[in-house]
């Protein structure tokens, strides 16, 4: 392999990426990875080198056509003027926080995703099975880390509970300051590998970050601040880990809000989807009609209403984001046809 490769895969280049660009084919473009994303601006790393550049893309209409932090691109090998967005193998998004519609990227190209709490009262059922449907959803592997397992008795129960949740789940409980523990979490944090971090405030992720990185200061962006005022604690961005790994943390999580995320739900809540096939009626509503298979469950102790209760805010919280969000393409859609529309009558000559 030459070390052009070399350090691409230390990126987390591989063959799923390699497969859609060809040095050969375009001798004058480069590939190069998303490692921050800042206003205005994306941090890239290629083979051995760093840059600022634009963050927009030429015909880039969409949000999920715009790049993010993990994502690679193609660029001028001498300009480094982004070219092209390559296909992604995952993709994190959600609503935009706040009352609006928009989608917001988060992250593109992870490979497993730390879901962090820890085992006290922060520990919420609720909260894991929206982050595990987050992770389904973006075709990534979710590992459940507990922390301050050190500071309880019940750290088993903790992650038995956790376990319950999703079928094989991981689950790693651990001190977030022992290296030793927290080596455990190596195998997913070797070269080339890419892990995100999702948890609130006060579980242990800034200290999981530092243990996993080796040292307080090597959890900064691989770009220092610069005189721009830049802070890398305010932007998305990828460290590199003591295994050789990438971790991107991902602050300003909050108001996560679910949107196109049918294929998660069906997965973390697969034994309610599962039930509801066995219903009378396919339309049940899983209240009071005649033969629920849901409501039969409960009843015989094998399914918790308050999992039903997670299931149905979930599905409807999906429901009401995915709709605006097609009522918003086919607006852009409408909005599209029209200026065409009116191009072409200008450019017509009996209209000059």
């Amino acid at each position: 392999m030459s070390s052009h490769l070399s350090d691409l895969a230390e990126l987390g280049w591989t063959t799923f990426f390699s497969s859609q660009f060809s040095s050969d084919d375009f001798p004058d473009s480069r590939a190069v990875r998303v490692v921050a994303a800042h206003r205005g601006l994306l941090t890239v790393a290629g083979d051995g080198f760093e840059a600022d550049i634009p963050s927009r893309l030429p015909h880039a209409a969409a949000e999920e056509d715009r790049p993010t932090v993990g994502d690679w691109l193609i660029v001028g090998r001498d300009t480094l003027r982004p070219q092209r967005l390559l296909r992604r193998a995952s993709l994190f998004k959600r609503r935009a926080a706040g009352t609006g519609r928009e989608v917001q990227l988060i992250a593109a190209n992870v490979d497993t995703l730390f879901v962090v709490t820890s085992c006290n009262r922060d520990f919420n059922v609720a909260r894991l099975e929206r982050y595990l449907v987050l992770a389904r959803e973006a075709g990534v592997l979710p590992v459940v880390v507990l922390t301050k397992a050190d500071l309880t008795d019940d750290a088993a129960d903790y992650a038995r509970t956790a376990r319950r949740l999703l079928p094989g789940l991981i689950v790693e409980t651990l001190d977030a300051r022992d290296t030793d523990a927290a080596a455990g979490l190596g195998a997913w944090c070797g070269p080339g590998q890419t892990v995100a971090l999702l948890g609130s405030s006060g579980v242990g992720k800034s200290t999981l970050v530092n243990t996993l990185a080796g040292s307080a200061a090597a959890t900064r962006a691989i770009r220092a601040d610069d005189d721009k005022g830049r802070h890398t604690t305010t932007a998305r961005a990828l460290h590199r880990l003591q295994q050789g790994g990438w971790l991107l943390d991902t602050p300003g999580m909050r108001e996560l809000q679910l949107a196109d995320a049918r294929d998660g739900l069906d997965e973390v809540f697969d034994d309610i989807v599962a039930l509801a096939r066995h219903c009378r009626f396919s339309d049940c509503t899983h209240e009071g009609e005649p033969g629920c298979a849901i409501q039969a469950a409960i009843a015989a102790g094998n399914l918790e209403p308050q999992r039903l209760t997670r299931w149905r805010k979930l599905t409807a919280e999906d429901a009401f984001n995915s709709a605006s969000l097609a009522e918003r393409h086919a607006r852009d859609r409408a909005f599209g046809k029209m200026v065409r529309a009116v191009i072409k009558d200008k450019t017509n000559p009996k209209f000059r």
